[in-house]
Order: C-alpha cells, then structure tokens, then sequence
C-alpha cells in the first residue's frame, strides 16, 4: 500500500510499517510501497514491538509511524561503527 491509502484505513494511529518498496534520493528513503505489520494505541508499545521484530530480523526496514503525518520525510542514517558477532 501507500502512504496515503494507509492513513485512509488507519486514521489517527500508531503504526509499526514494513518498507516493501523503497529506494534511496538525496539522503531521504523514499518509501513506495508498504506493509502494516501492527497498529498501536501508543508510540511506547509500538516501538517495544519494532525492537523485538528488529531483534529477531534485523534486515527488515521496519518503521514506526503515526497516520496524522501527511508526508513521510526519512532521512538516511549512515552508521558506523562495527557490529557485535550473533
């Protein structure tokens, strides 16, 4: 789905989001098509079940979003450092 369709089926929530679609442009992600994974009555529960997902898939893009933002402004972030063997 799109963003737009999301916020038409999801009014006023907290939404844990899987990009299915998605490509990078000027630092941004812009994300074309995605999944809702959960809805939430609140950002604390939403981001405790990114976390966990996160955890056991790191290489989900996974986001947690609420549907009263209109546009979706992601910026890229470039992490350094070096991981932790699993």
């Amino acid at each position: 789905m799109k963003w737009e369709e999301i916020r038409r089926h999801y009014p006023d929530q907290w939404l844990l989001v899987e990009a299915i679609k998605a490509r990078s442009e000027s630092g941004k992600r812009i994300l074309e098509q995605l999944s809702v994974v959960s809805e939430f009555p609140d950002s604390v529960m939403a981001l405790k079940d990114y976390a966990q997902l996160h955890k056991e898939a790191p290489e989900r893009e996974l986001y947690v979003l609420h549907t009263s933002r209109e546009m979706l402004d992601i910026t890229e972030r470039t992490w350094l450092g070096i991981r932790s063997a699993r």
